[in-house]
């Protein structure tokens, strides 16, 4: 009996439930939207014969079965949990000859067909079949047309809210999916590239020591001073290609902000802010681009969600001397900076770096993150300016 209650009550994987879980929200959260069925004790207040034995008998007999299919709607898959809606709907119609109060299991039940992931044609075709069913009943049971007609119109009506609710749910869904994806994406490329740069830095490179160790080897009995020569030849050459080695790991994350602006880019623009990004060739050390690349990621998040911006830009510049800036600033609504928004953690991760964050924001003006930086010396060399900017 255990098995089979817990069998009833755990989730499915693509059950409202499990994704109210996978938001962060508790899965009984919807259970609260069940505050609306107090209407059923309410409805018999506009008839004063209502509320008698029968009502009583009703409620204590079917209030039950409609939590046990509402549960099952948030519980099952979304494949069978319209059977469940369904049952909430043939239990208002079955009830409708003795229990008016039965109408609200009517407008659960269309409002629950939602989940099923139909899509909005045939939901909406849905909600007018089941709306003129109703109306049809009514008006063989003599129900008057303001009821039925009010429960069928308000019914509609809260079918387009939940659509429009649950297509947003969907579309926020699809596009983190879609910002996990770039970042995959980035990620695989950058590995090949570095499988190819290594390929083609070793592959020649240890062949090369490889015949040198040879050679050195069947000149050592006969010519020490020859394969003296070609061991030190080895080390040279090993030497070298432990430089090239490193130069090339020191590169490994170096597509970290062009990979960050480009899922940044993906975010704004699916939520209506444009953003344009500027970069300067500055050849920059791993620690230092995961850093600014993190500081641009959780800017960003703020302006996505907080700033009510239409524009952004990012901009990297080297200054005068050794310094160079990275500004990220937006045109959204500014004013206080509120605690928590991720500044403290900017701050944190830039400091352990050396660089120094400046915010300002005045209301109505937008907001300016500038962080500010020392250059690694092998960034100093003079390189051309390298524009990626988006074109609007």
């Amino acid at each position: 009996m255990s098995s089979l209650l817990d069998s009833l009550l755990h989730p499915a994987p693509d059950s409202l439930a499990a994704r109210s879980r996978e938001r962060g929200k508790s899965p009984w959260v919807d259970a609260v939207h069940l505050l609306w069925t107090s209407w059923i004790f309410v409805t018999p207040a506009f008839d004063h014969n209502s509320w008698n034995l029968r009502w009583a008998v009703l409620t204590a007999l079917s209030y039950p079965i409609f939590l046990g299919l509402y549960a099952r709607c948030v519980m099952a898959s979304r494949r069978t949990s319209r059977v469940y809606a369904i049952g909430m709907i043939l239990l208002c119609q079955a009830l409708m000859p003795w229990y008016p109060s039965g109408l609200s299991y009517f407008v659960f039940g269309c409002v629950m067909l939602r989940i099923c992931g139909q899509s909005v044609r045939r939901y909406m075709a849905a909600l007018v079949l089941a709306g003129s069913l109703l109306l049809l009943e009514g008006w063989l049971l003599h129900y008057p047309w303001q009821v039925t007609g009010t429960i069928a119109t308000m019914t509609f009506i809260i079918g387009l809210i939940v659509n429009v609710e649950r297509t947003s749910e969907e579309k926020d869904a699809e596009l983190r999916l879609s910002h996990d994806e770039v970042r995959r994406l980035a990620a695989t490329a950058e590995r090949e590239r570095i499988g190819r740069d290594l390929h083609d830095l070793l592959g020649h490179t240890l062949s090369l020591i490889t015949l040198k160790s040879e050679l050195a080897n069947k000149l050592f009995d006969r010519d020490a001073a020859g394969a003296k020569r070609e061991m030190l030849d080895v080390e040279r050459v090993a030497r070298d290609a432990l430089a090239q080695v490193r130069r090339a790991v020191t590169g490994i994350r170096a597509a970290g902000l062009a990979a960050e602006l480009a899922s940044a880019k993906l975010l704004l623009e699916s939520d209506g802010v444009h953003l344009e990004y500027e970069l300067a060739d500055i050849s920059l050390p791993a620690e230092l681009e995961t850093a600014l690349a993190m500081t641009v990621r959780e800017a960003v998040t703020n302006i996505q969600r907080h700033a009510r911006a239409t524009r952004a830009q990012v901009t990297l510049a080297a200054r005068a001397g050794k310094q160079a800036l990275l500004s990220i600033a937006d045109d959204g609504r500014g004013g206080a900076i509120v605690p928590g928004n991720g500044l403290a953690g900017m701050r944190e991760r830039l400091a352990a770096i050396g660089a120094q964050l400046r915010v300002d924001s005045e209301r109505g003006r937008g907001t300016t993150l500038t962080v500010t930086f020392v250059l690694p010396q092998q960034a100093l060399e003079p390189a051309p300016l390298v524009q990626l900017r988006q074109a609007q």
